[in-house]
């Protein structure tokens, strides 16, 4: 077989050098055309070969600075060296110099021999930001004025770095920040005079002076409506009350029609119109009238919807989406959960949804579409600190048959075992708002004392009742089988058993961003019974429950068009993009099967709970909180609790900080739930955070290690941690 290979190979390298000798067919008039271009471009290359020198740079290397001036030397390259292109270049490597403090700097040019360009630079020293003074400031502080005026050089630099380098245009560029600051803040008539720099050549410094004439604070005063308001002043006031209680700005006045407008629109209003007019000259005692003219128009209701733009999906996927607002009044939120729906389902690049009024008080739904690929194979590499190595491979049809409905095969290997699944998806089942997915698996998986595998069927059906709460009922059949085992018989109860499932699911989840930066509360519980009514060889009825609580220090983002305000000093600012968060999680399982006396039998010892580990007790390796058999096997329990809190805080970029505490502990059996025998943890790590989520180092040291235990556990994951 070997020998055949290497003939095979042989003959594909032969036949491959005789396909190269035949395809030279070139014409002899042709060739030489094709040769004298070659060389051409050859000699036109050799003659830019080092067109650049680089003379007096000791602050730079050469390639940097070719870097910094790559566009500028690429046009000479293209179009030859002239003294005006020269004097360019020559400019940029000054403005260079200048954005790193070298105030001094000159750079001459040379031209030699008609295609040769040296720079001569001088340098002079680096000259460093020395004492920044406001003159003038009386309502803003100096350390909230000082970032912003070093704010665009910082930008370039650490933010640990003291010593930052005087950059003219950025001081410049930080003056005008400062001046937009106080406008934000209401200063409408505030002027802030050019930064006034001493050079001090002996300590090579530049101190800035920046005058600062703040004039008066002004707040928003009488508010007056006029037209047709529908609704009662009172509760227009209210939705607007938040700017009104901030200063006057153009910016917060031109973000009352906004809001207004987004008010009457989720009526049904939706060709409202909203003007909103201050005259600070007409103020009184810096407080500005703002007089509001509403003309609400008619109420519009939903109509038909049209697609557009698709050639693969079937286009009655999109339409069917908003048969059920037809006849509904116009509401702008309802059209963005609807889209928001559609691109959740990955089928779109760009969806596009435009309401056309087709008559007095009806709107048409224009949908322009733009297919995103149906087809993707994906390819993954991890590591955690308790399945080792991780790989896996995923191939995902999102269009199956042009329905709109995804098909994914999975497969994935780990140090400990091997899962394979099949995980088909409907979004609208039956064309409603019941999203069906149906996961089939197989798998093997070794655990700490005991091996198994195990192949079966699991249905979710999942509704959104609003935005924030969902309820779900599953279905689930599998067949367990421990395969290997060093846990003693008695322990592991039913080593090889069918057990089919019915469960009820119900998520509020009320963050804002529940993968890259929660804020805000999650609650959860799970109620799944497992009978011989339903096939099952093994009865027993489990249930669980979550709560968290996310806890941002920042502000929320701010409104679109407001200037943003680096408050407070830099000890502040660091605090304010930390945060805590709290959780709390328990479960109870319990035996429905009894033996003759009447008593609960034990159960499978994979249907049993297990704590410890990167998200629960990290003072614990994977599953080792609880009880464990003579050789340190864990056995599980049939009740366990998890208490976390978690503060995290920057440290650079996107790397975070943490420091953390849990406690938690994990019963035998369910007859006596409760929280005693409580074990705990104290730790910190590391957070990188990603798009999707964080991936995250911890250490939790066991402050009352009993016999056999570690002191602490590493643990290195992917994702919150609760």
């Amino acid at each position: 077989m070997r020998h055949a290979l290497v003939l095979l190979m042989t003959m594909s390298i032969l036949a491959g050098r005789a396909t190269a000798q035949a395809v030279d067919v070139t014409k002899p008039e042709e060739k030489q055309k094709e040769q004298h271009a070659i060389a051409k471009q050859q000699e036109k290359t050799a003659k830019r070969t080092n067109v650049v020198e680089f003379e007096g740079n000791r602050a730079f290397k050469e390639n940097d600075l070719r870097v910094q001036l790559k566009e500028q030397l690429a046009t000479l390259d293209e179009y030859g060296l002239t003294a005006a292109r020269a004097d360019d270049v020559a400019f940029f490597l000054e403005l260079f110099y200048r954005k790193h403090g070298y105030t001094k700097v000159s750079v001459h040019y040379k031209i030699e021999s008609g295609d040769r360009l040296r720079l001569i630079v001088n340098e002079g020293p680096v000259m460093t930001l020395g004492n920044i003074t406001f003159d003038g400031n009386v309502h803003e502080p100096t350390e909230k004025l000082f970032e912003f005026i070093v704010g665009p050089t910082r930008e370039r630099y650490s933010k640990l770095q003291k010593n930052l380098p005087y950059v003219e245009s950025d001081v410049q560029e930080g003056a005008s920040l400062v001046e937009r600051l106080y406008i934000a803040e209401g200063f409408l008539d505030a002027k802030i005079d050019k930064p006034r720099a001493t050079i001090h050549e002996e300590a090579n410094t530049v101190d800035v002076l920046l005058p600062i004439h703040e004039g008066r604070q002004y707040f928003f005063g009488d508010i007056s409506f006029s037209g047709k308001m529908i609704y009662d002043r009172e509760n227009l006031r209210g939705q607007i009350v938040d700017l009104l209680e901030q200063p006057y700005t153009d910016a917060r006045l031109a973000d009352i029609p906004r809001r207004l407008q987004s008010y009457y629109k989720t009526r049904g209003y939706f060709d409202v119109k909203v003007d909103a007019s201050g005259d600070p000259t007409a103020a009184s005692n810096g407080h500005v009238p703002v007089r509001i003219t509403i003309a609400p128009g008619p109420v519009y209701h939903f109509g038909e919807a049209s697609v557009t733009g698709l050639t693969k999906l079937n286009p009655t996927f999109v339409t069917k989406r908003f048969d059920s607002l037809a006849g509904k009044p116009y509401s702008p939120d309802v059209l963005d959960e609807r889209f928001r729906t559609l691109m959740r389902t990955g089928l779109f690049n760009l969806l596009q949804i435009k309401p056309t009024p087709e008559s007095a008080d009806t709107l048409r739904l224009d949908i322009s579409a733009e297919e995103a690929k149906s087809k993707a194979f994906g390819v993954s590499v991890g590591y955690g600190t308790y399945e080792g190595f991780i790989g896996g491979l995923e191939f995902s049809e999102r269009d199956l048959f042009g329905t709109g409905r995804p098909i994914t095969f999975s497969a994935e290997v780990s140090q400990r075992g091997y899962k394979g699944e099949i995980l088909y998806e409907d979004y609208f089942l039956f064309d409603s708002d019941v999203d069906l997915r149906n996961r089939a698996a197989a798998l093997t998986f070794d655990f700490d004392g005991y091996s198994k595998f195990e192949i079966g069927d699991r249905v979710e059906l999942t509704k959104k009742l609003t935005k924030q709460y969902e309820v779900g009922l599953i279905f689930a059949a599998r067949h367990v089988e421990v395969t290997s085992a060093e846990i003693k018989t008695r322990f592991l109860g039913d080593t090889s058993y069918f057990i089919d499932s019915i469960g009820f699911t119900q998520t509020l989840d009320l963050r804002d961003s529940p993968l890259v930066a929660p804020r805000g509360f999650v609650a959860s519980t799970t109620l799944d019974v497992a009978t011989v009514g339903l096939g099952s060889e093994v009865d027993l009825v489990r249930g669980t429950g979550r709560l968290g609580y996310y806890l941002p220090f920042g502000p929320k983002p701010l409104t679109p068009g407001v200037v943003e305000d680096k408050r407070g000093t830099p000890l502040q600012r660091w605090f304010q993009q930390s945060g805590l968060a709290f959780g709390a999680r328990a479960g109870v399982v319990h035996s429905l099967n009894h033996s003759g006396s009447g008593e609960s039998t034990t159960l499978p010892i994979d249907e049993r709970f297990f704590n410890g580990g990167a998200t629960t007790v990290r003072s614990f390796g994977e599953r080792e909180l609880g009880p464990l058999d003579k050789h340190g096997n864990p056995l599980g329990g049939e009740f366990y609790t998890v208490f976390n809190v978690e503060y995290t805080f920057p440290i650079f970029g996107e790397l975070q900080g943490a420091i953390f505490t849990d406690a938690g502990n994990l019963s035998p059996t369910s007859e006596n739930p409760g929280l005693t025998e409580l074990r705990y943890a104290i730790g910190g790590g590391l957070r990188y955070k990603l798009p999707i989520g964080p991936i995250r180092l911890d250490y939790g040291v066991n402050p009352d290690p009993h016999a056999r235990e570690d002191f602490g556990a590493f643990h290195f994951s992917f994702g919150f941690a609760f």
